[in-house]
């Protein structure tokens, strides 16, 4: 309670710095219409009265705040023509796919994967799997996108009898019509690229925190009583391991989501991240504020959630 308390000027702070980024834009909230040849400055005064952007910026943030805390009012997008909630929302499940399937690659294959090299250190595995954690955690999300659409989507994967397997290479369906095999064959690349960063670093920590644990006094005592290796690693050195890597998966799941941004239009993927693309592009300040604001709370709600997760996992973590 203490923390969520705490998270609320934490938030106000944000808005303020995200309000005076966004409102200081080049162009600013006109931009949209000063691109076109037919506005005259005429408009443009009856545009800024309309917008209330003749008034002064602190009372422009206090208004825009007032919107947002008596009727979740986040503005209108002029690149959509609808309210901002409206088109955030409108794909907000479509990022929710491609985040979740993102964030369970990276969490079961990341975690499986650092526990394993911590259990066999310096081995051919531990060596092959840090290989491909420096890979994950060095490669360009734009390039290896790319990359993978070509092998994937362009040259496809080989099989006997002289068949292939072509992925798409862009979109969420082939049709209208839903189909559970066609949208995940449109899933699996960007999901494996938005993963690949989160599933580098997860095994990292994992395989640095698992390690630290299984020197520890109570890991030697475990297994002198002659438990079974097994018990001793899943039973008493997972979950203690887990706790350092709490704050990494926690933090993730935002990182995940500001990820998207660059998977999703990449792929043509119709989400909120494809959405606050095209806001930069058009000059969409409403839209850029509404979904920045959104990634912020999203940032606080997932620390609160690292803290929960600590006490569950330690009862000893107090927070004075």
């Amino acid at each position: 309670m203490r923390r969520t308390l705490q998270s609320i000027p934490l938030l106000l702070l944000i808005s303020i710095i995200l309000f005076l980024i966004t409102t200081n834009a080049p162009g600013g909230a006109l931009a949209p219409y000063l691109a076109n040849p037919h506005i005259t400055p005429a408009d443009i005064v009856r545009l800024k009265h309309n917008l209330g952007l003749d008034q002064p910026v602190p009372i422009q943030y206090l208004k825009w705040l007032w919107h947002i805390l008596s009727s979740g009012d986040l503005g209108w997008s002029t690149s959509n023509s609808e309210p901002v909630v409206q088109a955030i929302l409108d794909r907000a499940v479509a990022t929710l796919e491609l985040t979740i399937s993102a964030f369970v690659i990276a969490l079961s294959l990341g975690l499986s994967a650092g526990l394993f090299s911590a259990i066999k250190p310096y081995s051919f595995w531990d060596y092959f799997i840090t290989t491909f954690a420096f890979f994950g955690q060095s490669m360009p999300v734009f390039w290896f996108a790319l990359m993978l659409q070509l092998a994937l989507a362009v040259h496809g994967i080989p099989l006997p009898g002289g068949y292939e397997i072509k992925l798409p290479s862009a979109g969420i369906n082939s049709s209208d019509t839903f189909d559970l095999g066609d949208r995940l064959s449109h899933l699996i690349m960007p999901a494996i690229v938005l993963a690949l960063l989160q599933l580098a670093l997860f095994s990292r920590f994992m395989r640095s925190s698992m390690l630290e644990v299984m020197k520890t006094d109570y890991m030697r005592t475990a297994q002198a009583k002659g438990l079974d290796f097994k018990t001793v690693v899943m039973k008493h050195g997972f979950k203690n391991a887990l706790i350092p890597v709490v704050t990494v998966v926690a933090l993730s799941l935002p990182g995940i989501a500001g990820g998207a941004i660059i998977t999703e239009t990449i792929f043509a993927w119709p989400g909120a991240g494809r959405l606050f693309f095209n806001a930069l592009q058009q000059g969409d300040i409403s839209l850029e504020l509404g979904y920045l604001m959104m990634l912020a709370t999203l940032v606080v709600f997932c620390n609160l959630l690292a803290d929960v997760a600590y006490a569950w996992l330690d009862p000893r973590v107090k927070y004075d």
